[in-house]
């Protein structure tokens, strides 16, 4: 599981990268989108791992 919190984070990461580059203000918004998703689901990820560490 941390890997694949690891991993989305990466994910965030990478998306943001592009967010930045694009010129393309929908594909801006798109990949800005993204990146909170996928920031979303590895911080869900950490909570499942919380919760089964309790």
């Amino acid at each position: 599981m941390k890997a694949s919190a690891k991993k989305l984070r990466a994910e965030a990461d990478y998306a943001d990268q592009i967010a930045r580059s694009a010129t393309d203000q929908k594909k801006q918004e798109l990949y800005e989108r993204l990146a909170a998703h996928f920031r979303n689901l590895a911080v869900e990820i950490d909570k499942a791992m919380a919760d089964r560490s309790e």
